[in-house]
Protein backbone atom coordinates (compact mmCIF):
# COMPACT_ATOMS: atom_id res chain seq x y z
CA UNK A 1 0.00 0.00 0.00
CA UNK A 2 1.22 3.30 -0.73
CA UNK A 3 -0.18 6.78 -0.47
CA UNK A 4 -0.17 10.81 -1.80
CA UNK A 5 -1.31 13.83 -1.47
CA UNK A 6 -1.91 16.88 -4.08
CA UNK A 7 -3.79 19.82 -4.58
CA UNK A 8 -6.61 20.41 -7.56
CA UNK A 9 -7.54 23.86 -8.36
CA UNK A 10 -10.71 23.98 -9.90
CA UNK A 11 -9.49 24.03 -13.66
CA UNK A 12 -6.98 21.31 -12.73
CA UNK A 13 -10.26 19.43 -11.02
CA UNK A 14 -12.49 20.10 -14.27
CA UNK A 15 -9.72 18.54 -16.66
CA UNK A 16 -9.57 15.38 -14.33
CA UNK A 17 -13.21 14.93 -13.95
CA UNK A 18 -13.48 15.00 -17.85
CA UNK A 19 -10.67 12.47 -18.39
CA UNK A 20 -12.48 10.37 -15.76
CA UNK A 21 -16.12 10.66 -17.86
CA UNK A 22 -14.30 9.79 -21.19
CA UNK A 23 -13.34 6.45 -19.82
CA UNK A 24 -16.31 5.12 -18.51
CA UNK A 25 -17.64 2.40 -19.82
CA UNK A 26 -21.27 3.55 -20.78
CA UNK A 27 -20.02 6.33 -22.37
CA UNK A 28 -16.66 4.38 -24.32
CA UNK A 29 -19.95 2.15 -25.76
CA UNK A 30 -22.10 4.92 -26.64
CA UNK A 31 -19.28 6.67 -28.50
CA UNK A 32 -19.07 2.95 -30.40
CA UNK A 33 -22.17 2.51 -31.08
CA UNK A 34 -24.60 4.90 -29.61
CA UNK A 35 -25.25 8.78 -29.37
CA UNK A 36 -23.48 10.97 -26.96
CA UNK A 37 -24.72 14.86 -26.04
CA UNK A 38 -22.53 17.26 -23.79
CA UNK A 39 -24.66 19.95 -22.34
CA UNK A 40 -23.31 22.96 -21.97
CA UNK A 41 -20.76 24.42 -19.32
CA UNK A 42 -17.41 24.94 -18.28
CA UNK A 43 -16.54 21.60 -16.87
CA UNK A 44 -18.45 20.00 -19.34
CA UNK A 45 -16.58 22.38 -22.33
CA UNK A 46 -13.33 19.99 -20.40
CA UNK A 47 -15.11 17.13 -21.70
CA UNK A 48 -15.75 17.97 -25.22
CA UNK A 49 -12.23 18.32 -25.75
CA UNK A 50 -11.35 14.83 -23.85
CA UNK A 51 -14.09 13.36 -26.49
CA UNK A 52 -13.43 15.23 -29.67
CA UNK A 53 -9.52 15.92 -29.75
CA UNK A 54 -10.89 19.62 -30.53
CA UNK A 55 -9.75 22.75 -28.16
CA UNK A 56 -13.02 24.60 -27.13
CA UNK A 57 -13.38 28.32 -26.09
CA UNK A 58 -14.57 27.28 -22.87
CA UNK A 59 -15.96 30.31 -22.07
CA UNK A 60 -18.13 30.02 -25.14
CA UNK A 61 -19.48 26.47 -24.08
CA UNK A 62 -22.26 28.00 -21.12
CA UNK A 63 -25.28 29.35 -20.82
CA UNK A 64 -26.14 30.37 -17.07
CA UNK A 65 -22.33 31.15 -15.52
CA UNK A 66 -21.65 32.17 -12.08
CA UNK A 67 -18.85 35.02 -13.07
CA UNK A 68 -18.17 38.31 -11.28
CA UNK A 69 -19.68 37.25 -8.37
CA UNK A 70 -23.14 37.35 -9.74
CA UNK A 71 -25.25 34.80 -11.51
CA UNK A 72 -25.57 35.98 -15.15
CA UNK A 73 -25.80 34.44 -18.83
CA UNK A 74 -23.30 33.83 -21.62
CA UNK A 75 -24.77 36.12 -24.80
CA UNK A 76 -26.65 33.94 -26.92
CA UNK A 77 -24.78 35.41 -30.10
CA UNK A 78 -21.29 34.16 -28.42
CA UNK A 79 -22.35 30.79 -27.39
CA UNK A 80 -21.25 27.40 -28.15
CA UNK A 81 -24.40 24.73 -28.98
CA UNK A 82 -24.30 21.60 -27.04
CA UNK A 83 -21.79 18.82 -29.33
CA UNK A 84 -23.36 15.89 -30.70
CA UNK A 85 -21.53 12.54 -31.37
CA UNK A 86 -23.11 10.22 -33.19
CA UNK A 87 -20.35 6.57 -33.20
CA UNK A 88 -17.84 8.88 -32.09
CA UNK A 89 -18.24 11.49 -34.79
CA UNK A 90 -19.64 14.46 -34.36
CA UNK A 91 -22.38 15.93 -36.50
CA UNK A 92 -24.46 18.90 -37.55
CA UNK A 93 -27.64 18.50 -35.73
CA UNK A 94 -29.54 20.14 -32.87
CA UNK A 95 -29.25 18.12 -29.35
CA UNK A 96 -33.11 18.09 -29.11
CA UNK A 97 -33.65 16.58 -32.27
CA UNK A 98 -31.34 13.95 -31.26
CA UNK A 99 -32.55 13.44 -27.62
CA UNK A 100 -35.78 12.47 -29.03
CA UNK A 101 -34.51 9.38 -30.61
CA UNK A 102 -32.25 8.74 -27.30
CA UNK A 103 -32.07 4.80 -26.46
CA UNK A 104 -31.21 3.32 -23.52
CA UNK A 105 -27.19 2.76 -24.29
CA UNK A 106 -27.32 6.47 -25.35
CA UNK A 107 -26.06 8.99 -23.01
CA UNK A 108 -26.29 12.63 -21.94
CA UNK A 109 -23.98 14.83 -20.22
CA UNK A 110 -24.58 17.35 -17.88
CA UNK A 111 -22.54 19.38 -15.32
CA UNK A 112 -24.11 20.48 -12.31
CA UNK A 113 -23.78 23.59 -9.71
CA UNK A 114 -24.46 21.30 -6.79
CA UNK A 115 -23.43 18.44 -4.35
CA UNK A 116 -24.14 17.00 -1.15
CA UNK A 117 -22.68 14.81 1.14
CA UNK A 118 -26.14 12.46 0.58
CA UNK A 119 -24.58 12.05 -3.65
CA UNK A 120 -27.55 14.24 -4.64
CA UNK A 121 -26.58 17.14 -7.37
CA UNK A 122 -28.90 20.08 -8.04
CA UNK A 123 -28.82 22.22 -11.06
CA UNK A 124 -29.36 26.19 -11.15
CA UNK A 125 -32.00 27.32 -14.00
CA UNK A 126 -32.72 30.88 -14.48
CA UNK A 127 -35.13 29.62 -17.72
CA UNK A 128 -38.69 29.67 -16.32
CA UNK A 129 -39.02 26.27 -18.17
CA UNK A 130 -35.93 24.96 -16.28
CA UNK A 131 -33.81 25.73 -19.55
CA UNK A 132 -31.85 22.01 -21.05
CA UNK A 133 -31.88 19.93 -17.61
CA UNK A 134 -36.06 20.91 -18.19
CA UNK A 135 -36.15 19.39 -21.20
CA UNK A 136 -34.01 16.49 -21.25
CA UNK A 137 -34.63 14.96 -17.86
CA UNK A 138 -37.97 13.52 -18.25
CA UNK A 139 -36.62 11.94 -21.67
CA UNK A 140 -33.72 10.49 -20.18
CA UNK A 141 -35.84 8.90 -16.94
CA UNK A 142 -38.14 7.86 -19.30
CA UNK A 143 -36.48 5.59 -21.84
CA UNK A 144 -33.44 4.56 -19.21
CA UNK A 145 -30.72 6.42 -20.85
CA UNK A 146 -27.97 7.56 -19.46
CA UNK A 147 -27.01 10.83 -17.78
CA UNK A 148 -23.50 11.52 -17.17
CA UNK A 149 -22.83 14.14 -14.48
CA UNK A 150 -19.33 15.96 -13.66
CA UNK A 151 -18.99 17.67 -10.68
CA UNK A 152 -16.46 18.92 -8.96
CA UNK A 153 -15.87 18.92 -4.89
CA UNK A 154 -15.77 22.63 -5.16
CA UNK A 155 -19.53 22.43 -5.58
CA UNK A 156 -20.64 21.16 -2.35
CA UNK A 157 -23.08 22.27 -0.56
CA UNK A 158 -25.28 20.86 3.09
CA UNK A 159 -27.98 19.94 0.81
CA UNK A 160 -29.45 19.92 -2.37
CA UNK A 161 -32.98 18.92 -1.05
CA UNK A 162 -32.71 22.14 1.36
CA UNK A 163 -31.61 24.28 -1.46
CA UNK A 164 -34.04 23.10 -4.29
CA UNK A 165 -36.82 24.41 -1.36
CA UNK A 166 -35.54 27.85 -0.64
CA UNK A 167 -34.83 29.03 -4.62
CA UNK A 168 -36.68 29.64 -8.11
CA UNK A 169 -36.91 32.05 -10.21
CA UNK A 170 -40.02 34.40 -9.11
CA UNK A 171 -39.32 33.72 -5.48
CA UNK A 172 -36.92 36.12 -4.99
CA UNK A 173 -37.59 39.88 -4.00
CA UNK A 174 -34.49 40.97 -4.59
CA UNK A 175 -31.08 39.10 -6.40
CA UNK A 176 -27.68 40.80 -7.36
CA UNK A 177 -27.53 38.56 -10.52
CA UNK A 178 -30.00 36.77 -12.62
CA UNK A 179 -32.62 34.73 -9.70
CA UNK A 180 -32.64 31.19 -10.14
CA UNK A 181 -34.15 27.48 -9.50
CA UNK A 182 -32.74 24.50 -8.85
CA UNK A 183 -33.23 21.11 -10.27
CA UNK A 184 -32.22 18.08 -7.83
CA UNK A 185 -31.30 15.09 -9.77
CA UNK A 186 -32.30 12.17 -8.61
CA UNK A 187 -30.74 10.13 -11.64
CA UNK A 188 -27.82 10.08 -13.26
CA UNK A 189 -24.27 9.32 -12.32
CA UNK A 190 -21.74 11.47 -10.63
CA UNK A 191 -18.41 11.55 -11.69
CA UNK A 192 -16.22 13.64 -9.37
CA UNK A 193 -12.44 13.89 -8.61
CA UNK A 194 -12.42 10.90 -6.86
CA UNK A 195 -14.85 8.71 -9.01
CA UNK A 196 -12.36 10.12 -11.82
CA UNK A 197 -8.99 8.95 -9.99
CA UNK A 198 -11.06 5.69 -9.03
CA UNK A 199 -12.06 5.23 -12.65
CA UNK A 200 -8.64 6.19 -14.39
CA UNK A 201 -5.69 4.98 -11.94
CA UNK A 202 -8.22 2.31 -9.30
CA UNK A 203 -6.84 4.21 -6.27
CA UNK A 204 -9.09 5.03 -3.24
CA UNK A 205 -9.16 8.53 -3.48
CA UNK A 206 -10.71 10.86 0.06
CA UNK A 207 -10.86 14.59 -0.19
CA UNK A 208 -9.29 15.77 2.93
CA UNK A 209 -9.90 20.19 2.84
CA UNK A 210 -11.02 22.39 0.70
CA UNK A 211 -9.96 26.09 -0.35
CA UNK A 212 -7.04 28.44 -0.62
CA UNK A 213 -5.55 31.83 -1.54
CA UNK A 214 -3.53 33.46 -4.12
CA UNK A 215 -5.61 31.08 -6.99
CA UNK A 216 -6.04 28.62 -5.51
CA UNK A 217 -9.69 29.51 -3.87
CA UNK A 218 -12.05 26.69 -4.39
CA UNK A 219 -9.22 23.99 -4.64
CA UNK A 220 -9.78 20.49 -3.13
CA UNK A 221 -6.74 18.47 -1.20
CA UNK A 222 -7.07 14.50 -1.99
CA UNK A 223 -5.36 11.88 -0.37
CA UNK A 224 -4.97 8.37 -2.85
CA UNK A 225 -4.02 5.49 -1.28
CA UNK A 226 -3.34 2.23 -3.18
CA UNK A 227 -1.29 -0.71 -5.25
CA UNK A 228 2.02 1.41 -5.99
CA UNK A 229 1.78 0.93 -9.73
CA UNK A 230 -1.97 2.51 -9.23
CA UNK A 231 -0.56 4.88 -6.49
CA UNK A 232 2.45 6.16 -8.96
CA UNK A 233 -0.40 6.05 -12.18
CA UNK A 234 -2.36 8.33 -10.31
CA UNK A 235 0.67 11.11 -9.58
CA UNK A 236 1.65 11.06 -12.65
CA UNK A 237 -1.66 11.76 -13.96
CA UNK A 238 -1.89 14.78 -11.53
CA UNK A 239 1.70 15.76 -12.41
CA UNK A 240 0.29 16.31 -16.17
CA UNK A 241 -2.48 18.38 -15.38
CA UNK A 242 -0.92 20.55 -12.87
CA UNK A 243 -0.89 23.69 -14.55
CA UNK A 244 -4.27 24.20 -16.00
CA UNK A 245 -4.95 27.88 -16.57
CA UNK A 246 -7.81 29.44 -14.68
CA UNK A 247 -11.14 29.84 -16.94
CA UNK A 248 -12.88 33.37 -17.57
CA UNK A 249 -16.29 34.22 -17.85
CA UNK A 250 -18.00 35.92 -20.68
CA UNK A 251 -21.47 37.52 -19.37
CA UNK A 252 -24.31 39.68 -20.74
CA UNK A 253 -23.77 43.44 -20.28
CA UNK A 254 -26.86 44.54 -17.97
CA UNK A 255 -28.50 47.04 -20.20
CA UNK A 256 -31.46 45.93 -21.44
CA UNK A 257 -30.80 42.51 -19.73
CA UNK A 258 -34.92 41.32 -18.91
CA UNK A 259 -34.08 39.06 -15.71
CA UNK A 260 -34.94 40.52 -12.23
CA UNK A 261 -31.61 41.73 -11.54
CA UNK A 262 -30.36 44.50 -8.91
CA UNK A 263 -27.36 45.31 -10.98
CA UNK A 264 -29.07 46.05 -13.63
CA UNK A 265 -31.30 48.71 -11.85
CA UNK A 266 -28.27 50.12 -10.37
Amino acid sequence: MQRALFVLTPAEAKRLIARGVRRLPEVEYALQYGKVIIAGGTTNAFVAEEITGREIPKERYTAGIVTEGRLCLTPSDTRITPIVLVKGSVVDARWEDVLDDFGPEDVFIKGANAIDASGLAGVLVSSPTAGTIGRALGVLEARGAHLVIPVGLEKMIPSVKAAAKSCGTRLFDYSLGSPVGLIPLVYGRIVTELVALEVLTGVEAVAIGAGGVGGSEGSITIAVAGEKENVNSAFELIKEIKGEPPLTGIRQKCTGCPNRCSYAKK
